[in-house]
């Protein structure tokens, strides 16, 4: 007979990787209020709240703004699969792992997918966008605004919806590692769905995750010919439940949102576009540390996203030992990278909760002695020395 399951015990652990990222105290205590009815008009003003919170958040004035109940994939497929019918063509991003999934997500719905080629580590440019419009014609045409596996932020998002709505198709942006950390401005930029996750700079538990459509890309949905693949992802069976009917879909995950709901009133309180500031301000910290520790930046600063920085190691280093160390020494959790960066680089987070001060230090502090310890001839303080001058020159 096998022994009982013992009590949950886990580590407790620093998180500054890609994602998920330290849990604000708050968003904790929001999950684990008793839950309701998924109907109960008590939790219909929750909804209320969220979605008007998620509007601000996003910069958007869009009546379909919606958390998509399942984590940033289950959004980012709903976006997609709605978007694109079969026979249809999609431009989207060959600079990521996330444009190839993009990809992937398209040919799954029926579609074609046409890749605009960019080195990893290297954002789009719009010029080419522009051309793969005029070449293939397409209904949709994706971008990544924050690539989690390059630690990209793409610029000139205007540029680019421009060129896809010159040739009339619909833009989709993934926010997924920018929400409530990186500007993002949907209605300014023109972006026409928007797709996010909760457990990066909104440092709230995965589950509910944010979706935003306007009135043009809502109106290609409702006007499909076939009907969605997904019966639970289907935006236009979803509206019965996020729109005025509030109709029975499916049971949503109460907890989920009532966490979600309090990470998006930690934004409002603190102000999007300080929250953005703070962001960058910190990430400029824990880069600098980096840089003293002997590592180097990936991608350029013009277009480095403060929320996430790929940085290549010391010569001689594995990506994953050192990723190991920090987690088992330290309970510092830090990631590989991905792609063409996997055997030479590691990903730091510098995501919501965690872009302060304190996690910071502590996690250079534990990166300078697991490289001193391995050998790299780098005073293991030099990091933290570095961040804490650039804070103070702040």
């Amino acid at each position: 007979m096998e022994p009982p399951v013992a009590e949950l015990r886990l580590p407790d652990r620093l998180l500054m990787g890609p994602g998920p990222s330290e849990t604000h105290p708050r968003v904790l205590d929001a999950f684990g209020t008793p839950p309701v009815g998924h109907l109960d008009p008590a939790f219909i003003d929750v909804m209320d709240d969220t979605q008007r919170l998620l509007r601000a958040t996003l910069r958007t004035d869009n009546e379909w703004t919606i958390p998509v109940s399942g984590t940033g994939s289950a959004s980012m497929e709903a976006a997609i699969g709605n978007l694109v019918e079969p026979g249809e063509t999609a431009v989207v991003p060959g600079n990521g792992y996330f444009g190839d999934r993009m990809a992937e997500m398209v040919r799954r719905a029926g579609g074609t997918a046409v890749q605009v080629e960019t080195p990893w580590g290297k954002p789009l440019d719009p010029a080419d966008v522009r051309d793969a419009c005029a070449e293939h014609d397409p209904a949709v045409v994706g971008v990544v605004h924050a690539e989690t596996s390059t630690g990209v932020r793409q610029p000139e998002m205007s540029a680019i919806t421009d060129a896809a709505h010159d040739h009339g198709a619909v833009v989709v942006a993934d926010c997924v590692t920018s929400i409530g950390g990186v500007e993002f401005r949907m209605d300014e930029w023109g972006i026409d769905a928007a797709y996010a996750a909760s457990q990066k700079c909104l440092s709230c538990p995965p589950g509910a995750s944010p979706l935003s459509v306007n009135d043009r890309a809502m109106a290609k949905i409702l006007d499909r010919e076939e009907s969605v693949r997904s019966w639970y992802l289907d935006l236009s069976l979803l509206d019965d439940y996020w729109g005025e009917e509030r109709a029975y879909h499916h049971t949503a995950p109460v907890n989920n949102v009532y966490a979600l709901r309090e990470a998006l009133r930690l934004v409002d309180e603190e102000g999007v576009e300080n929250r953005w500031q703070r962001h960058e301000e910190y990430a400029e910290a824990l880069q600098e540390g980096l840089w003293a520790l002997g590592l180097e930046p990936v991608v350029e600063s013009d277009v480095r996203l403060p929320s996430l920085t790929t940085a290549r190691l010391p010569s001689g280093l594995e990506p994953g030992e050192v990723v190991a160390t920090m987690r088992d020494d330290y309970d510092v959790e830090i990631a590989t990278g991905l792609g063409a960066f996997a055997d030479e680089a590691i990903r730091v987070g510098c995501m919501g909760y965690g872009a302060h001060r304190g996690p910071v230090l502590e996690t250079l502090g534990a990166l300078g002695e697991t490289l001193a310890s391995a050998g790299v001839g780098v005073e293991p303080g030099a990091g933290v020395e570095a961040a804490v001058s650039t804070l103070g020159r702040r």
